[in-house]
């Protein structure tokens, strides 16, 4: 059967990960119409890539009343080791989650696809981009399969046709098609092949939540999962063969015994498989009215745990900024900022990962000791490594600020106490906070107006993802550039 009906949505989705069900999520619930499409069956996945929620996607995820439900079904680890000596103190995050939150992806999907489906997103499952063309008012999708359904899970129309939008984000992933709709090049390199994983049952799990090391011959990772398997990912340099190489338990093994020296019992494997690890960015995250975010826009190596946190966070920038655009509360403008802001990041997080795997990795001698020799000068120095873990974990990602500036404005902030509760809290409504001292009145807009719990003098203006937009200290007048900047955002 075949249909050529043609539903509308104010924006579409493509891809109902970790990335596309935040945003789709965040959409829906400012009141923007929203379909996601995905090309996979209805419901989440038992099997898992990411395992880490750090602690600036905690952040961003308690601003929407999740965070706390997850840290309830993960394990917090307050350190995080990379290789060899070098270990991130995470208690000395300036956050409220001073660790990494060991969870599988999995269970950070499911709570984010009932988040979407309480939303209102309209799903549209088993169904494909076949094509896309967009005009100076829209994009026109072609489709191929079932139509838009009303819910997670809900039966739709089998067949195929056309999806109109103001918007769409390509959130699919490695192999886009939404990138490959829009000719957007994906350039890099695969930087490591034949990895193995390994979701098994161990007889003597390790003592460590996370559990890595390297030889330089070999590498292994092993983490739990809450039902009693663990995760097992490796590497044997000697072992370079197609992802398509048929794999036993006894290779993995092996791997795992010549990177930490046991196997623990490895026993009853749900679920085995090779895969290459691939280096590669997008030139652009905007190709006029479509967009790019988490892999479908980056890919790196899993070092460090940054693959669905960064996606996650691509999600967190993007979202406010098109439901601001859709509702005309902003100049096109605003969108260019996605990518001002987020492809620096994505960049940074190549060269990080692509880092630590190469020095996890080092087989020659004169990298082994410079592995050494840094993992000597990071624990000596600690601005060293509250750099790399801020890096790592999100904490200290600041954006680009305009030439005069106040020093806040890019810049992250923490979850202060306000005299109505928290920062994060204040944040849920999905719109701008302004912090005012205390006994102060502002003109504020449709953002919401707090005070410091504390006797801090300081005016702050917070975006929906919690970062500062504008900042102005005691005795500056700060109502006419307050109101110069809403004027611009059109925020009023």
């Amino acid at each position: 059967m075949t249909s050529s009906r043609t539903t509308d949505s104010a924006v579409v989705v493509v891809g109902a990960g970790p990335t596309g069900l935040l945003l789709a999520g965040d959409l829906a619930t400012a009141g923007v119409p929203v379909t996601l499409v995905e090309k996979r069956a209805p419901g989440i996945s038992n099997l898992s890539r990411a395992m880490v929620v750090h602690a600036r996607t905690l952040e961003q995820l308690d601003a929407r009343g999740l965070a706390d439900e997850l840290e309830a079904k993960g394990e917090p680890l307050a350190d995080l080791r990379l290789f060899g000596r070098l270990a991130l103190d995470l208690t000395q995050l300036h956050s409220r989650f001073r660790h990494v939150l060991v969870l599988p992806q999995y269970d950070v999907e499911r709570v984010l696809e009932r988040r979407a489906v309480e939303a209102g997103v309209r799903f549209a499952y088993e169904t494909e981009v076949a094509g896309l063309t967009q005009d100076a008012d829209g994009v026109t999708l072609e489709l191929r399969g079932p139509g838009v359904g009303a819910g997670a899970g809900a039966g739709a129309e089998v067949g195929s046709g056309t999806l109109r939008a103001a918007y769409v984000v390509g959130a699919d992933g490695l192999r886009s098609g939404v990138r490959a709709a829009v000719g957007l090049p994906f350039p890099g390199r695969s930087v490591i092949r034949s990895l193995v994983l390994a979701d098994v049952r161990l007889a003597e799990p390790p003592e460590s939540l996370l559990t890595v090391n390297a030889n330089g011959d070999a590498f292994a990772f092993i983490a739990p999962f809450a039902d009693g398997y663990h995760r097992v990912i490796g590497w044997d340099r000697s072992r370079n063969v197609p992802d398509s190489e048929p794999l036993d338990l006894d290779e993995v093994k092996g791997i795992v015994r010549q990177a930490l020296g046991r196997d623990f019992g490895m026993r009853d494997a749900r679920w085995m498989s090779r895969f290459h690890s691939d280096e590669r960015q997008a030139p652009a995250y905007r190709v006029g009215r479509v967009f790019h975010a988490g892999d479908a826009a980056h890919v790196h190596s899993p070092a460090g745990g940054q693959g669905m946190n960064t996606g996650l966070q691509d999600a967190a920038n993007l979202s406010w900024k098109l439901a601001a655009a859709v509702q005309g509360r902003a100049s096109d403008g605003l969108l260019d900022t996605y990518e001002a802001e987020r492809h620096p990041v994505g960049k940074a997080v190549l060269r990080s990962s692509g880092g630590l795997v190469r020095l996890a990795m080092a087989k020659r001698p004169w990298t082994r000791a410079v592995r050494a020799a840094l993992a000597v000068f990071a624990d000596a120095v600690p601005a060293v490594r509250a750099k790399a873990a801020g890096q790592i974990t999100g904490i200290g990602i600041k954006y680009p600020a305009p030439k005069g500036a106040h020093p806040l404005v890019g810049r992250r902030i923490s979850d202060v106490a306000l005299e109505e509760g928290r920062l994060y809290e204040a944040l849920r409504a999905g719109e701008f906070v302004l912090i005012s001292p205390r006994g102060e009145k502002s003109e504020t807009g449709r953002a919401v107006q707090a005070h410091w719990a504390s006797a801090r003098r300081t005016t702050v203006l917070v975006r929906p993802d919690g970062y500062v937009a504008w900042a102005a200290e005691e005795g500056t007048d700060c109502s006419v550039s307050l109101k110069q900047y809403g004027e611009k955002i059109r925020w009023t």
